[in-house]
């Protein structure tokens, strides 16, 4: 993305995009970081001149490098089935609450935490070669500048940051045997270096601590939903939140810019989507969001439903398949078309959500009166309005480039072109062409809403 800005708006525009496409290889699944560096030095040189540059990515997984600063080997995703059983044998040598104590994350089977883990566990021999660990953004930044630095918001994904001291916790790397190769951790917004004479700026280079950067709101009581491949469902606080009510809901303390908090809970969002439609696309029938959108409206909402994140669709395949198995199993109608199928995806996510936001209203206290969706999912305004009708709460949506347009906030702000994120907030509430969902049909959605919450563990 290249971005301008003239004062009153930030103006996006795509210069060079690419497919993401992970590496089976007979042992593991892999991320092509060779691949996708590539691509973003050719992005670079279609942009031109620049002020800055930034980047942010996914976060939990990592790469490892040698002595020398060499790649040890293509970093693994953190779909990889490795980390199965990684969660028990990390708790056999310290206890889960004392971890979360300590960094006050969500447990995920695949939080780097878990993959570092499983790789002690397994004999893996990288980390003996191993020198330094840099989440993937981090990587990007290291071949773009040479710093070995890790940024925060990335570094919180990992499950291995203090959330008092906002520094890598070493009683837990020394618990589980995690050698001394995490790299310094840096805040958003610090100046990394430069690549051919641009500065390159850490923004909150985890892609959801840029796009919450740019919610745009401009008032309190407000929850935020980054809708994308997975659902991002919080609140931005101002501390984190530790007691036992948020290590029973489970819920994450991811760092923020501007030394905020995500208090939030990651929800499996529209991969089920997005895998269903690969299968379909397989079989010859190729559905455009848009025609998944109107099928799903076209066929009873409450026939059919399932638990987003149960585990068995945690990863890749022939996902339509496993949702009828999922209902087979559950005792739930079993879709008896595509339709039916997408249709139960759509309102179950939905109450996933609505479940999700009582949970987060109830462990935080905060009051909330809409909800913003932001992210590629934003434009999905079946679903949006869905949301809507299940948490009985007025929906905005957009923007949909929220991650670029946070990543250009905190670029400008560190340049001087903005004052703070609140100003950047206002602008974006001015300039940004948003959508209301108000809720409908509520005493149907609430009908059904005790039988999503039986499928729930």
């Amino acid at each position: 993305m290249d971005l301008s800005f003239d004062g009153r708006a930030i103006a996006l525009h795509e210069v060079h995009r690419f497919p993401n496409i992970p590496v089976q290889t007979p042992q593991r699944l892999h991320w092509d970081v060779l691949r996708l560096w590539q691509e973003i030095t050719v992005g670079i040189e279609k942009v031109g001149d620049a002020a800055a540059i930034g980047v942010d990515c996914w976060g939990v997984d990592y790469a490892l490098l040698d002595s020398a600063g060499e790649l040890l080997a293509n970093p693994v995703h953190y779909r990889d089935p490795r980390t199965n059983g990684a969660m028990e044998w990390t708790f056999d040598r310290m206890p889960r609450r004392e971890i979360f104590d300590r960094t006050g994350i969500q447990f995920l089977q695949f939080n780097g935490l878990f993959q570092l883990a499983a790789s002690i566990r397994d004999g893996s021999p990288l980390l003996e070669q191993a020198t330094t660990l840099l989440t993937i953004a981090d990587l990007f930044n290291y071949w773009l500048t040479g710093s070995k630095t890790c940024e925060y918001t990335e570094a919180t994904t990992m499950q291995l940051c203090n959330a008092h001291t906002g520094d890598w916790d070493r009683a837990i790397a020394a618990a589980i045997g995690i050698p001394d190769i995490m790299a310094p951790i840096v805040p958003p917004g610090a100046k990394l270096g430069s690549y051919r004479g641009t500065d390159v700026i850490a923004p909150a280079c985890h892609d959801t601590g840029s796009a919450v950067v740019a919610v745009p709101a401009t008032s309190d009581n407000v929850a935020y939903l980054s809708s994308g491949t997975w659902s991002l469902l919080g609140m931005e606080l101002n501390a984190p939140i530790l007691g036992d009510a948020a290590y029973a809901t489970n819920v994450t303390n991811e760092g923020g810019y501007e030394n905020t908090y995500r208090f939030l809970k990651n929800i499996m969002g529209l991969w089920v989507v997005d895998q269903c439609r690969a299968t379909w696309k397989a079989a010859g029938k190729d559905y455009s969001f848009d025609q998944l959108a109107a099928m799903a409206a076209s066929v009873h909402p409450f026939k059919t439903l399932i638990e987003p994140d149960d585990p068995t669709f945690l990863a890749p395949g022939d996902m339509p398949a496993r949702v009828i198995d999922y209902c087979r199993k559950h005792g739930q109608a079993i879709p008896a078309s595509d339709a039916e199928l997408i249709a139960a995806v759509y309102v179950s996510l939905a109450y996933k959500y609505r479940y999700v936001l009582e949970q987060l209203i109830a462990v935080s206290g905060q009051k909330v009166d809409r909800l913003h969706i932001i992210g590629g999912g934003s434009k999905n305004a079946l679903l949006n309005q869905m949301t809507a009708n299940a948490i009985g709460r007025p929906v905005i949506a957009g923007p949909a480039e929220a991650t670029a347009t946070g990543n250009a906030i905190v670029q400008l702000i560190a340049i001087g072109e903005l004052r703070d994120v609140a100003e950047a907030r206002a602008m974006l509430s001015e300039s940004t062409e948003l959508v209301l969902f108000e809720p409908m049909n509520k005493a149907a959605w609430d009908a059904n809403y005790e039988r999503f919450l039986d499928l729930l563990p």
